[in-house]
Order: C-alpha cells, then sequence, then structure tokens
C-alpha cells in the first residue's frame, strides 16, 4: 500500500484546476460577481446589508448600514441601551415575528425564553459531561443534533413546529455553551466542575455571564456590553455563510436540528465566525513585535509584513480588516467600538484600544502600498469583540460560541423563511472539467507506487 504522503500528493494533482479555467466558463468563485458584488440567488424580507451602491455599473461605497426587518440595528441598539434596558430579546422578537413587541408582547417573549433555558432532563449529564470536547463549536453543534432524540414531533416541517423548535433551541443556546465550556473546564484543563441552573428572569446577556462564572457575578455594563455585541451579530442577510448554508439544507426538508448544526459548523470556521479568534492571536503578535504602539511608522511597517506574508501565520491576511459588502465602514464595528473605547477606559487598557484604533486607520493605505489595489478597506466585526470579551474576562474558547447564541435567531428566521417561500431546493451548477478516460480492467492496471 502507498504512504499516506504518496495519497495526498496524488490526491493534490487530481485535485488542482487551474484557474484560468474560471474566467473561461465564467465561473462566479465564491458566487461573486468579477465587480465583487454577490450573486443574487434569493429573496428575503428578514436583514438588509448596505455597503455600496452601483451607479452606470460602477461600484461606489458608502458609509455601511445593516437593517432588521427593514430596521435600522443602530436604533435597535441605541435605543435599548437610552431606556436602560437590554435588546437582544426585542431583535430576536422582531427577526421572528417582523414587528416590533409592545411592552406586553416583550415581557410575554421574555418569559418563555425564561421558560426554555433549562435542558431536557438528563441532557446535560448524558449528552455534555459524558462527552466533552475542546471545541465548544464542536460540542454546540453535536447537542443540537442529540436535541432531535428528545423532541416529539423532530420532522414536523409545519411553520408552527419549526417556529416552537426555534424559540427553544434560542432560549438553549446560551445554557448549552455554557455547560459545555465548564466541562471543558473539569475535563481537560482539570479544574474544579461548577454548573448552575440558568434563571428563568435572565435575559441572555446576563445568562452567559452568570453560568461561565464560578460566583455568577458581573456588573449591569458587563451585561449590557454583552447584550449589545448578541445584538450586532444576529443577523446579516441571507447570504453570509452560515446562513445561506441554514438557506441550503433547509431547502431540502431536512429537520430543524440538521438544519442549525449546519449553521454552527460553518460558522465555526476562521474565515467567518471564527475569525474572531485569529484577530486576536495577530494582535498579540502584533503586540510582541511592536516595540511602539503609538508609532505609526512601526505598526504600519508590521502590518505590511503580515500582507506579504512575512509575519503572523504567513497567509497574508490582516483579520478583522475587509468586507465582502461593507467598503467604508462596518456600522456593527463602529457600535462595538465606541463600547469598547469606554470599557476600555473603565478597565485601564486605553493604550491597548489606541493600537486598535491605529490599525484601523492605517490598514486602507497600507493594504493599497502593498496589493496595489484600490479596493475599499474598513474594520469589520469580527476586529473589536475578542478585545471586548477579553475585558469583559471572557476566555478565548467562547468568542465564537459566542457569535453562535446571537446568529441563531437569524438562522432561525431564515429557516422560516426558507419554508414558507423558498419552495425549490438550492441546486447550483458545477462544470466538470476532466477528461474522459476508458475503464481499465483490473488486470490490465499498472501500480502507481509513490514517489
Amino acid at each position: 500500500m502507498e504512504g499516506m504522503r504518496g495519497y495526498i500528493s496524488r490526491i493534490a494533482g487530481n485535485d488542482y484546476i487551474n484557474l484560468e479555467l474560471y474566467d473561461k466558463f465564467s465561473v462566479k468563485r465564491g458566487l461573486r460577481n468579477a465587480d465583487g458584488t454577490g450573486v443574487l440567488v434569493g429573496l428575503t424580507r428578514i436583514g438588509d446589508v448596505h455597503g455600496y451602491v452601483m451607479e452606470k455599473g460602477e461600484k461606489i461605497a458608502v458609509d455601511g448600514r445593516l437593517f432588521y426587518r427593514g430596521i435600522d440595528v443602530a436604533d435597535l441598539a441605541n435605543a435599548s441601551a437610552a431606556e436602560g434596558r437590554y435588546g437582544f430579546e426585542e431583535t430576536v422578537y422582531l427577526l421572528l415575528y417582523g414587528s416590533l413587541p409592545t411592552q406586553e408582547q416583550l415581557d410575554e417573549f421574555c418569559l418563555l425564553m425564561g421558560r426554555n433555558r433549562a435542558l431536557p432532563k438528563n441532557f446535560a449529564e448524558d449528552s455534555i459531561m459524558k462527552a466533552p470536547s475542546r471545541d465548544i463549536m464542536n460540542k454546540l453543534g453535536r447537542s443540537v443534533l442529540t436535541l432531535y432524540s428528545y423532541d416529539d414531533d423532530p420532522e414536523n416541517l409545519s411553520p408552527e413546529n419549526v417556529l416552537r423548535q426555534c424559540l427553544e433551541l434560542i432560549a438553549r443556546f446560551p445554557t448549552i455553551v455554557a455547560y459545555s465550556y465548564m466541562a471543558k473546564k473539569h475535563y481537560y484543563d482539570h479544574e474544579s466542575l461548577i454548573i448552575h441552573l440558568p434563571e428563568s428572569n435572565c435575559q441572555s446577556a446576563e445568562t452567559v455571564l452568570s453560568l461561565i462564572r464560578p460566583d455568577q457575578k458581573f456588573t449591569r455594563l458587563e451585561a449590557e456590553i454583552l447584550d449589545l455585541a448578541l445584538i450586532l451579530h444576529a443577523e446579516h442577510g441571507g447570504g453570509n455563510n452560515s446562513t445561506f448554508a441554514v438557506h441550503l439544507v433547509s431547502s431540502a426538508d431536512t429537520d430543524t436540528y440538521a438544519a442549525l448544526s449546519t449553521g454552527i459548523n460553518s460558522l465555526k470556521g476562521f474565515k467567518h465566525g471564527g475569525a474572531n479568534i485569529k484577530v486576536m492571536g495577530m494582535m498579540e503578535d502584533i503586540k510582541q513585535h511592536v516595540a511602539h504602539w503609538d508609532s505609526e511608522g512601526e505598526v504600519a511597517d508590521y502590518l505590511a509584513k503580515i500582507l506579504r506574508g512575512e509575519a503572523y501565520d504567513g497567509r497574508g491576511l490582516v483579520y478583522g480588516q475587509g468586507h465582502a459588502v461593507y467598503t467604508k465602514s462596518d456600522p456593527r464595528a463602529i457600535l462595538l467600538r465606541n463600547k469598547a473605547a469606554v470599557l476600555a477606559e473603565e478597565k485601564r487598557l486605553t493604550d491597548e484600544f489606541n493600537l486598535y484604533r491605529l490599525i484601523e486607520r492605517l490598514m486602507p493605505g497600507v493594504f493599497k502600498t502593498i496589493k496595489g489595489s484600490d479596493k475599499d478597506i474598513c474594520a469589520n466585526v469580527d476586529f473589536y469583540p475578542g478585545f471586548v470579551y477579553k475585558m469583559l474576562g471572557i476566555p478565548s474558547e467562547l468568542f465564537t460560541p459566542l457569535f453562535a447564541v446571537s446568529r441563531v435567531a437569524g438562522w432561525c428566521a431564515h429557516r422560516l423563511e426558507e419554508i414558507i417561500s423558498g419552495g425549490r431546493i438550492i441546486r447550483p451548477a458545477y462544470k466538470c472539467v476532466q477528461s474522459r478516460f476508458p475503464y481499465i480492467p483490473m488486470a490490465e492496471r499498472k501500480n502507481e507506487q509513490a514517489e
């Protein structure tokens, strides 16, 4: 038998496709048009991502805006802050039901969420504690699939039943994430196992903080900032990778648990929700190699090294910078940046915050110089959350899972939309460019030795 190395070499050769063929056959790689816009594959009433306008076939950069059911996300976030209340549950209600709730409706919805925080009987012991994982996203995905077995009507695709499933899962995500993290700490980090029962009167941000802290204590400011992060990550249109994945598998009439676990698996990737982990690793690398954090020259030079693939992970990417839709600005990054400034001052981390701001300001110019491109570059939503979470004392293992705690609201809204309005299985085309060969009988085949 050939060694594994030989097989990999053969696979790499057999799977290689000449990039020129993509142009020859007008393939929309990544479902992107040549001008960088997305290929239109569906319609939605849930989220609208606005980052540019097209004038006479030319893409014109504009300040980014994000709308949930037609309402500016900045207005949602600012209103709840001005009224001194949490806004994530209101956001979930809006995404699922399509309108803002009255106070009575919101209170009833929060009670419903609270009643569903607890996991099914013995689920934590049998599914989470007996099969822990080093990776919380991995455990979250497996837990969601396992919940299928605890549902008396898992395959019913009626909107009423799917909505019931979605409400239960949205409420349970904080508990699953927290318990999975505590199990990881115990079984892999050899720390004491501390499990708290979720309080039915706590909102999502409060639930997360109370369940991951041994003393269950947190400040109002900490919960408000986490609540803001949840609002901003809840939805981002139908075309982002994880939401499109949910649309894709939902169009095949699969069950809710399979559909949402697909979204989790997509979000886990470093090019999607996992990018915030890469940002933190990159920032630690920059802090170690740049002596003067306030020096524009030193910071710009190191950013150039990263872009050239000479520093950090060698991939030539400055994580948290640039976006497929946003050009001049990402509204989510701006709102998080403003909150980060307040928290950084309280935590006496202003110097580090200023380094983030300097990188954000320098990146467009550095990118243009190194890449020779006029593409607009701005900080995206992945740039600031890790810094915010670090100031809140939230470990890096939970950065992407917290994204999932929020984005499950958008996934559920899009799943319902696909069930109600989709109607056709999503089936794009792939052109085969493999040459054709005759079948060779076994006795006539030559053994190919791996080098």
